[in-house]
């Protein structure tokens, strides 16, 4: 070999630590031991004093073993030589990983290779996928998988600057192609890192999820060269694209990453719906095959100890952030394997974001925190989407520190912050049909954990009986949601829920005790333009002749829809007092001023 192509070529060690070597190669034969008149000497107890060579001649780098006790590993196969070695190949020799990079003595296995396109240099910039070569031919120019890229135990590929473990596009990326243009070349990515996992035999069920997504991402630039990619395709969006999909949650991750969306709806794996502002429109992403959704809610709901098969092809769960999570799969679902994700807000919510998004007003909000501290029991009320659970979130700020919150929940969602708190969650039941804990049970319990106030994220069941037990029972102050369509239908549904507890308990007593508990109900209604409004605060007074007497207190008026097609409207109070605040003023409290109660003079 010659001295410029000694020159050229570079020699990688990763050590079993992680350590990084490199060095230039003199002559053409390497010899690797632990012996130190070896010329890469490394050291460890299945290591023979002379343990492999690497020669170098004009078809390229060959290795060969020398010992054929403990023997060398080529991208995980035994091997008595190999050759000619490309810089993608990786001689594992006792816990080291030992990489040949560029060199002229390697330039056939190179163009065989089709090695992939630089990496972007120091300035970001990306090269094209061959430079020319003097005289007008293109001669492929060597790269390689930086070292923040790297698999966990592999040695980094030199040749380029580094990059993060998953490359953010280049600049001008805003001006790239249409994304659906990725999706062939995501298959085909997808389909040959699985390919190349399974050539190296990488066993990733010890990788945290940064090292997995850090070797997947690895193992995506190792793939690309065979393919052959068209200039107009971004190398750094389609390596984080198939990183997504492969690893992670797919094209799902930057629609969960945008605070503008607040709900993800996958229909289909080439139909994902999206509500921003409100309004529902269809995105442009989608994933590459239902197998890639169906592997999608599997890690969704792995971490939670839940699962997902054809036995139990409906799942409830939750993303890190709080997330609600609703996913089902064929035989039931026709299209194929189908998600619904509620988002909920990465910075905690108050009062005051309420009032800008105009859910309420000022009244209303002074009145609601006031309530809750003074440990009115309260439910939520409204339709599917209209906001119950994010009302609940802010109300439950309002809760005073000193005391102790018991939250119980199907899939957690709520994120209270007061010190002295305990978050439940319901377990379902096995795929054997045992081994499920209902919310009903938690509540039952919950009572044993001397709480002061229970907050129960929904109620749907049987459930309801013991909420209405403890709000009687000395934990005022409760909190939780339900479905309906108004107050008085609110109350209603209670009723109904208090009997499937299985209680053959006659209608009045159930009225009876829905008063006693229930100080408001507050109703939460999503208008078909998006918005997201409290319509109606009711107080509950009584019973009367076997009916639940109720005012309102403050209600939402619609005056018609705006240009902008927002429903328009005022919230205004209807002149009643509640009972509680002359309770209250009587014993001395400090509360509201009355003021806030005033209805609007009939003439303005």
């Amino acid at each position: 070999m010659n001295t410029a192509a000694a020159g050229q070529t570079r020699i990688v060690i990763r050590t079993p630590q992680g350590a990084i070597e490199e060095r230039g190669v003199e002559g053409r034969t390497l010899s690797i031991g632990k012996d130190e008149a070896c010329d890469i000497v490394i050291k460890g107890w299945s290591i023979g004093k002379r343990h492999a060579e690497i020669s170098f001649d004009e078809d390229g780098p060959q290795v060969v073993s020398v010992n054929q006790v403990v023997g060398v590993n080529v991208n995980g196969r035994r091997i008595k030589s190999y050759g000619p070695l490309s810089s993608r190949d990786e001689i594992q020799v006792g816990g080291y990983s030992i990489y040949v990079v560029g060199g002229a003595g390697a330039k056939k296995s190179a163009a065989q290779d089709s090695p992939p396109p630089p990496l972007p240099d120091a300035a970001g910039a990306q090269g094209p996928h061959a430079r020319p070569a003097p005289g007008g031919s293109r001669e492929p120019a060597p790269r390689a998988v930086p070292a923040e890229a790297a698999p966990p135990g592999r040695p980094p590929m030199p040749g380029a600057a580094p990059l993060p473990a998953e490359a953010p596009p280049r600049a001008g990326a805003a001006k790239a192609p249409p994304q659906d243009i990725y999706l062939p070349w995501r298959i085909k990515v997808h389909d040959a890192v699985i390919a190349l996992m399974d050539v190296r035999r990488t066993d990733i069920t010890t990788m945290s999820d940064e090292e997995l997504r850090a070797a997947t991402n690895a193992m995506v630039y190792l793939a690309l060269p065979d393919l052959g990619l068209p200039e107009e395709i971004d190398v750094g969006e389609l390596a984080r694209q198939v990183v997504a999909e492969a690893v992670g949650l797919g094209p799902l991750e930057p629609l969960l990453q945008d605070e503008a969306v607040t709900e993800v709806m996958v229909n289909a794996h080439n139909e994902i719906f999206i509500e921003r502002a409100g309004r529902i429109t269809r995105s442009e992403v989608t994933f590459s095959s239902p197998k890639a959704v169906l592997g999608a809610i599997e890690r969704i709901v792995a971490p939670l100890g839940r699962k997902i098969d054809e036995s139990s092809p409906m799942v409830d769960a939750r993303l890190k952030d709080g997330s609600r999570v609703n996913a089902v799969i064929p035989p039931l679902a026709l299209k194929g394997p189908c998600i619904s994700i509620r988002k909920f807000p990465v910075r905690r919510l108050y009062g005051e974001d309420l009032l800008k998004f105009g859910s309420l007003s000022p009244q209303m909000l002074q009145f609601l925190s006031f309530a809750v501290e003074q440990a009115q029991n309260m439910i939520i009320s409204g339709g599917t989407g209209s906001g119950k659970t994010t009302l609940l979130n802010v109300l439950s700020n309002f809760i005073p520190d000193t005391e102790r919150i018991v939250t119980i929940e199907d899939a957690a969602e709520l994120r209270l912050h007061q010190p002295n708190l305990v978050s439940l969650e319901a377990r379902p039941a096995n795929s054997e049909g045992k081994g499920g804990v209902p919310i009903r049970e938690l509540v039952r319990n919950a009572l044993r954990m001397r709480p002061d106030r229970i907050v129960v994220g929904e109620c749907r069941g049987g459930e309801a009986l013991d909420m209405l037990q403890a709000m009687n029972t000395g934990h005022d102050g409760s909190l939780t949601t339900a479905h309906a369509n108004s107050a008085r239908d609110m109350l209603s549904r209670v009723e109904v829920m208090v009997l499937m507890a299985g209680m053959d308990l006659p209608v009045t007593a159930i009225r009876e005790q829905i008063a006693s508990a229930v100080n408001l109900v507050v109703q939460q209604t999503r208008f078909k333009c998006g918005s997201r409004k409290i319509t109606a605060i009711t107080e509950v007074t009584g019973v009367e002749s076997g009916t639940i007497q109720m005012q309102d207190l403050f209600v939402f008026k619609p005056e018609g829809f705006g240009e902008d097609g927002r429903v328009r409207g005022q919230f205004v109070a209807t002149g009643a007092i509640p009972e509680f605040i002359e309770e209250l003023r009587a014993a001395g409290i400090r509360t509201p001023p009355l003021s806030i109660f005033d209805a609007p003079d009939a003439h303005d």
